[in-house]
């Protein structure tokens, strides 16, 4: 038996394109937007708390960053570009709330991801390698772990992180090089 009302109006939804559900987003369209809240918020929630460090924090920041979304969703010139342009208010209200705070995360503060499986010896391993690769990621340079984070977590064009660091592309591709040649060095036994 097919499935309720609003699972059958969703669904057409749920399989359109980017571009199509901006769009219609920006004509007031709620469901088109909550499309794009169910497609986006878990990578925006994991950007977040890997700037920020809170899952607490993280929620409260993705929720405003939809509320801006949604507020300015006209200004939005390519429907296309929605992933990038919704990663970039994230990381926008990430920062600022960093600000706010006055201080700088300690990444060696953050908790652990929840592994797979609850043995002891795998909660330990992860343990273990989280804090290799905080301490790694730590000693980067600024530049260089925010290129890298941008690429390897929010999933960045390379365009995309030159625009949002204010850097050439070359500088760019640079910094990424380096931060991933030292990852592979430093995290050589995890491997």
């Amino acid at each position: 038996m097919p499935g309720t009302l609003r699972e059958q109006v969703a669904s057409p939804l749920a399989a359109a394109t980017d571009q199509m559900l901006a769009d219609r987003a920006a004509d007031g369209d709620l469901r088109a937007f909550e499309v794009l809240v169910r497609r986006y918020g878990p990578l925006m929630r994991v950007y977040a708390i890997r700037i920020l460090g809170s899952n607490d924090e993280s929620d409260d920041v993705v929720q405003e960053s939809f509320i801006t979304a949604w507020q300015q969703l006209g200004t939005l010139d390519d429907g296309s570009a929605v992933k990038s342009w919704l990663m970039r208010i994230v990381s926008r209200k990430s920062i600022d709330r960093l600000r706010a705070r006055r201080q700088h995360v300690n990444i060696d503060d953050t908790d652990a991801p929840a592994p797979d499986h609850h043995a002891p010896h795998a909660l330990a391993e992860v343990e273990s390698q989280t804090e290799a690769l905080a301490r790694v990621l730590a000693a980067l340079p600024e530049d260089q772990r925010r290129c890298w984070t941008l690429r390897e977590v929010a999933e960045y064009s390379y365009g995309d992180i030159a625009a949002e660091v204010n850097l050439p592309l070359s500088t760019v591709r640079g910094l990424l090089a380096r931060a991933r040649k030292t990852l592979l060095r430093e995290m050589e036994e995890w491997r």
